[in-house]
């Protein structure tokens, strides 16, 4: 036995013998997350001298966007979606309701493969526009109603299973794309052949045929299916990180999927740069002098304060002006990165058949578009999680050594990159001194989206 397989069975077997006691980390995951929501907008302003260790509110901020938001993409690349399993509170909530719910049939809207990605899409916009990462009414809001409208998904729909989780949850298609690079995945014992299958009639909360599982996307690694001493079900596999993408024609790729990587990072994206370049200020000025000129007075005036900022006591008020250039600026920033991602696969994939790559292109096209996990990973964390790099300046790394870590962070993400898409090429038949033409267009896509977080990243 390697040992590699020795720590997996020991992982099997702590979570097996403690399984039952995952609940009450449930329970305790559900009250800090109502805390970090509830607590913030019943207190006071922060002073000036405060800290993340004198005021809860500074505190449940960084709990959010310094540790939560950046780890657990991080997370993915070493224990896959352990954190949807093991940790989330609304998943937890969402099946607690289930078990007293009404047990409806799963509709088809909600197993239609875009349902998550308008879930991502629409609240990640309206993040945006509240201020959620600023306002800790903003973050009760979205936080605490994407958690309400998990727990009624549960209570309504599913028996005993957690549709929120595979079939609407904003963030779990996304952490889904990223443990296809993780080093954990969990394989049956006893495989059936024909590819994975959607099924209620199984042991798995996500509706996974277990004996024909062959991705990581959808397993939420709650460990139910799971007996060290059994000769069925699955079991925990370390792997070298990446093998899924690197095997990705064998492992249930999917263009559904595709399209919600390309479309989730341009979202993303957009929702960074609006906040940063000029362009914008200069297009919003622009555009409100538009309106002006066709004495549309309704835009200078604020919206409701649950669609957008309304906060004058701190002197943050957003007009419908401002909602509209956000909105449609994080929207134009989407198609235009899933359009350059797109176009680069799609030129990849047309070389790889030039130079004797097998499939058809819509068969390359899917396996290529996900070369670009890593850059996109790397740069998610990089961009959004910068409130990280802020603790790593309280223990006393200097600005340009900080730097020099995002910079080392990206190079990395993007040999990684190189390295799936060449691993890719092979597995399609493109032979060695061949591969370098078809690589070409994917350095493209992986320093278009690098180029996107410069300013993050330098």
């Amino acid at each position: 036995m390697t040992l590699s397989s020795q720590v997996a069975l020991v992982v099997e077997r702590f979570f097996f013998r403690y399984r039952g006691l995952l609940i009450w980390v449930h329970a305790a995951m559900f009250l800090f997350f109502i805390a970090v929501l509830a607590i913030p907008p019943l207190l006071d302003e922060p002073g000036e001298f405060d800290n993340l260790f004198t005021h809860f509110t500074l505190f449940s901020n960084y709990m959010m966007w310094g540790i939560w938001f950046p780890l657990v993409f991080i997370s993915v690349i070493v224990t896959g979606r352990s954190w949807c399993g093991i940790l989330c509170p609304m998943g937890a909530a969402a099946e607690w309701g289930n078990f007293r719910g009404l047990k409806r049939e799963i509709p088809k809207w909600m197993r239609w493969p875009g349902t998550p990605i308008v879930s991502f899409l629409v609240i990640t916009i309206w993040g945006q526009t509240v201020g959620v990462r600023d306002h800790p009414e903003s973050l009760a809001l979205v936080f605490g109603g994407t958690l309400v409208l998990a727990i009624m998904i549960g209570f309504i729909y599913g028996r005993n299973k957690r549709a929120w989780c595979r079939h609407m949850c904003p963030i779990g298609l996304l952490l889904g794309v990223f443990s296809r690079i993780g080093a954990i995945e969990f394989m049956p014992k006893r495989k059936k052949e024909g590819g994975d299958l959607y099924t209620e009639k199984t042991l798995c909360p996500t509706m996974i045929d277990l004996s024909r599982k062959k991705e990581s996307r959808h397993c939420i690694e709650c460990f139910r299916c799971v007996n060290p001493d059994s000769k069925g079900g699955v079991a925990l596999r370390i792997r070298r990180p990446g093998e899924e993408i690197e095997e990705i024609a064998h492992r249930s790729p999917n263009m559904a999927e595709i399209w919600f990587f390309f479309l989730g990072t341009g979202i993303a994206l957009g929702g960074f740069l609006w906040l940063v370049i000029p362009e914008y200020q200069s297009w919003r000025h622009g555009f409100g002098a538009w309106l002006l000129e066709r004495e549309w007075w309704w835009a200078l005036k604020p919206g409701p304060s649950w669609l957008m900022v309304v906060h004058p006591e701190r002197r943050e008020v957003f007009y419908w002006l401002d909602f509209i250039t956000i909105v449609s600026f994080m929207v134009g920033v989407m198609i235009l990165t899933s359009g350059i991602l797109a176009a680069t696969s799609g030129m990849a994939a047309w070389l790889s058949g030039r130079v004797g790559g097998g499939w058809t292109f819509s068969g390359r096209f899917i396996q290529l578009g996900y070369q670009y996990a890593p850059v996109a990973m790397v740069s998610l964390v990089i961009g959004l999680g910068a409130k990280l790099f802020d603790l790593m300046a309280f223990i006393g790394l200097t600005s340009e050594q900080i730097q020099w870590l995002k910079v080392a962070m990206f190079l990395i993400s993007l040999v990684w990159s190189l390295w799936l898409s060449d691993r890719i090429l092979k597995r399609q038949g493109v032979g060695a001194t061949r591969r370098w033409l078809p690589l070409i267009p994917g350095i493209a896509g992986s320093l278009a989206v690098g180029g996107g977080w410069w300013i993050a990243i330098f």
